[in-house]
């Protein structure tokens, strides 16, 4: 269909807001500077937290979405929109319920007290690996469920009349649906893995566990050397991009085919051992993501009758922000959703934030007050951040709508808009809610940009729940915070459910 203008116009979009700040930087810099001597150490500890943390969210995934696809019980909807929950969850917030968790005073740690066993620590690598589980578990189910529930439902009323074993079933319908959804879900998770920072810095436990973000961070925090900050952040980039050049080679698979949208109850893994192995996955999953969420809900409510006046203003500034930053990021995702499109989205969260507010910062001070425009900028940039997600998202039903539909289409002669409204949106709505529910939740939780441009009058709740932490009001912060999780659960719940409705 003709999309190629609308496309272009987002790809030079994307690609001035990514290089050009990262240019501004270089310039202020005087070029590239050399690295430290514990950079490399840096690199090599960040590709392999990277990885361990990418292949276990990835295959922790597949039992659980296969578990989902599968069953149907009450309450099934609000668990799915729970378990999504740590993905959207501010950082510290979501490190503090670890903490209480998995923490020396943690509730694991005296449950082994007192079975006598050895406490264990969360602090360090496999610390740093738990949290990057803990968040992106939920990313990675989500992604391989909405593989699942995109099986037409002839295949499976096809498979139940060849009586195909389940085993059979898995190799002819499930595999093949694996192979091209799960290289991209790595990918994304991977890059996220590579930019960590709060999880670094709060749980790396000392120099042996620092990422390159955190390396960006030091550099240009304690020494202001921007040409080393500029280098580890390409060196960023190049990793980010050969993730994705190699899980688009790996994820070229076709789909299924076009079907009838009918909903066909699903006959396979009825047995006793699979319901038990269903059953067993998602109380596992939920147990793991479930727990620090509770301990932060109960440690948070004491605080909701301390909440300083001010807290409303910050969560307004937040929710029009979130809002903001969904419009952006879907005007860009729907003309980018294609194979090389998702490759130029990894720039969103391949390149150090530290460094693109810095090069915003950069470019602004000359002719405005950086201050001034601190919310639309944080919009701006939670929307380039939050596209990979989109785009990981959208890509795979969106192709498959256009290799399914574009040619009937030409042969009716449906002008652009007439395919869009009637067959690219409307087939699109399941994935296309989630994608906007992640985005508004995601940029609900943020403290990036805004950190480095805010003023006293400017705070988003997030912000808000750090400058309480940062005076000491610790019982408000934490009420504050149980704020902040409502919200993003809000609206990712409302976004999502709006898209999974009637589709």
């Amino acid at each position: 269909m003709a999309r190629g203008p609308v496309a272009i116009i987002a790809a030079l979009a994307v690609l001035a807001l990514t290089l050009v700040p990262l240019g501004a930087v270089m310039i202020r810099a005087g070029g590239f500077a050399g690295f430290a001597p514990g950079d490399m150490e840096a690199v090599r500890f960040t590709l392999w937290q990277a990885t361990l943390s990418a292949l276990f969210s990835v295959l922790a995934a597949v039992p659980v979405a296969r578990a989902l696809a599968r069953r149907n019980f009450p309450g099934r909807g609000l668990l799915v929109a729970l378990l999504g929950a740590p993905f959207i969850l501010p950082v510290i917030v979501a490190v503090l319920g670890l903490i209480a968790t998995f923490g020396t005073n943690g509730i694991v740690n005296r449950a082994l007290a007192a079975l006598g066993l050895p406490e264990t620590t969360i602090y360090g690598l496999h610390g740093v690996v738990i949290a990057h589980v803990f968040f992106n578990l939920p990313l990675a189910t989500r992604l391989i469920l909405q593989g699942w529930l995109a099986m037409p439902g002839e295949r499976l009323r096809l498979a139940a009349s060849l009586g195909l074993t389940p085993w059979a079933m898995f190799r002819t319908l499930e595999l093949p649906m694996l192979a091209r959804i799960l290289p991209g879900a790595f990918a994304v998770i991977f890059v996220i893995c590579l930019s960590s920072f709060a999880v670094a810095l709060t749980l790396g436990g000392g120099p042996r566990a620092t990422t390159v973000e955190l390396a960006i961070y030091q550099a240009m925090r304690f020494d202001f050397d921007l040409g080393r900050a500029a280098a580890l952040s390409v060196v960023q980039l190049a990793l980010a991009m050969v993730a994705g050049l190699v899980a688009l080679r790996l994820s070229g698979g076709a789909g299924f085919g076009a079907g009838l949208d009918r909903i066909v109850p699903r006959w396979d893994g009825q047995g006793a051992v699979a319901r038990s192995l269903d059953a067993g996955a998602i109380a596992a999953v939920a147990l793991f993501l479930l727990t620090p969420l509770v301990l932060v809900t109960l440690r948070g409510l004491p605080g909701l009758v301390m909440l300083p006046p001010g807290m409303l203003e910050a969560a307004w500034n937040s929710l029009w922000v979130a809002l903001v930053s969904t419009a952006l990021c879907l005007t860009w995702a729907l003309p980018l959703a294609t194979r090389r499109g998702e490759l130029l989205g990894l720039l969103g969260i391949a390149l150090s934030p530290l460094v693109l507010g810095t090069g915003l910062f950069l470019i602004v001070r000359p002719y405005v007050n950086p201050f001034t425009l601190a919310l639309p900028v944080t919009a701006l940039v939670n929307a380039l951040v939050s596209l990979p997600f989109a785009l990981r998202i959208l890509r795979p039903e969106a192709e498959a709508i256009r290799a399914d539909h574009a040619r009937l289409a030409q042969s009716l002669g449906l002008t652009p808009w007439a395919w869009t409204r009637w067959v690219f949106l409307p087939r699109l709505r399941r994935p296309l809610g989630f994608a906007a529910g992640l985005t508004a939740a995601l940029s609900m939780g943020d403290l990036g940009v805004i950190a480095l441009f805010a003023d006293p009058e400017r705070a988003t709740l997030p912000l808000y729940v750090y400058r309480l932490m940062g005076s000491y009001q610790m019982a408000a912060a934490q009420g504050a915070a149980l704020v902040l999780l409502a919200s993003s659960l809000a609206l990712f719940w409302a976004f999502d459910r709006g898209g999974r409705v009637d589709a």
